[in-house]
């Protein structure tokens, strides 16, 4: 698996996008970039393997006050398979090697799942419950330094 910078206005009929996932994806980011800027690292990426996007991962805009926060989605058909896994295990690189004093943050549903076992095993660190604009009542976890 590899990670591809999702560009600014990507070419919607290239065949890497033809998935329903992929298109929302692109739809995502058509109004998203614009709102938070296209600030490398600080951006999304595809989650190709074998010349196929089976996932994304982010930042969730640019670092604020130390602080920016990762997301990951593995597409349908693709669960299980360590999508977002290496997703989160690259993003972690990502900010590191861009500024190793960033604290990465994440949020999740208020339950144990995929994700919090993957954070977890990543060394992220549940810290309460906070609001999120999409989930409301949400976990927050913080990477261990």
């Amino acid at each position: 698996m590899e990670l591809r910078i999702l560009q600014q206005n990507e070419d919607k009929t290239d065949h890497l996008f033809e998935s329903a996932d992929c298109q929302a994806l692109l739809h995502i980011y058509e109004d998203y970039y614009p709102k938070t800027g296209f600030n490398l690292p600080w951006v999304a990426y595809l989650v190709v393997r074998e010349n196929q996007v089976v996932g994304s991962c982010s930042f969730i805009g640019q670092p604020k006050d130390g602080k920016v926060e990762i997301a990951y989605w593995t597409f349908k058909g693709f669960e299980g398979q360590g999508v977002a896994s290496f997703a989160c295990k690259e993003l972690i690189k990502i900010a590191q090697n861009a500024d190793p004093k960033v604290i990465l943050t994440a949020k999740t549903a208020p339950e144990h799942n995929a994700s919090t076992k993957i954070l977890a095993n990543n060394k992220f660190i549940f810290k309460g419950i906070v609001q999120d604009e999409e989930i409301g009542d949400a976990w927050l976890w913080v990477l261990e330094n």
